[in-house]
């Protein structure tokens, strides 16, 4: 036994005397240049994705901006197709092209006779309404005459201008007071 002892001391040595005896600077750089490089790269990583992030931000705002513009026309351009499609416009701009409404119609049954009586379709002298611009303030009402009954509103005439003002202009009356103001 003493023999197998002696040769794990002397195998021993031998391998002390390979290794150095101070300690070994050596072995660490490379895993410390790989640890820096790892950092590194992670943080360069991180910043062009931070990058991107914030590019594809920016892009999404100008197609929002883009989006609400874009929205806003078309709104508008629907307004005006409804103000053209409403019942009003339709009849005025079928008077100016010379059309008049239609008489009674008369139909046809399935088996070939005719219902209702047609009539041909006449210009009757339907004046064109001329709208009026709204007004800032209400018109007070009209002070009942000595019968009990107001002269009815005069109609409009529809070859006036429609900047024309009145002749006679509405009563002021001063607001009510109270006693203990």
């Amino acid at each position: 036994m003493t023999g197998t002892a002696e040769q794990a001391k002397g195998r021993a040595g031998r391998l002390a005397r390979l290794m150095p005896a101070g300690p070994s600077t050596a072995a660490r750089t490379p895993f410390v240049l790989l640890v820096v490089l790892l950092l590194a790269g992670g943080l360069i990583s991180l910043l062009l994705l931070n990058s991107a992030l914030n590019e594809g931000s920016f892009r999404l705002t100008k197609l929002k901006r883009e989006t609400t513009e874009v929205t806003d026309e078309q709104q508008a351009l629907q307004r005006g197709v409804d103000s053209y499609s409403e019942p009003d416009a339709l009849e005025r701009r079928a008077r100016e092209l010379g059309m008049v409404p239609g008489g009674s119609p008369a139909f046809l049954d399935p088996d070939g006779t005719v219902r209702g009586v047609s009539e041909r379709a006449t210009a009757d002298p339907s004046p064109v309404i001329v709208p009026t611009p709204a007004k800032s303030e209400p018109e007070p009402l009209a002070a009942p005459t000595a019968a009990g009954s107001s002269p009815p509103p005069a109609a409009p005439d529809p070859g006036a201008s429609m900047t024309q003002t009145p002749t006679t202009s509405p009563p002021t009356t001063s607001p009510p007071t109270s006693p203990g103001r």
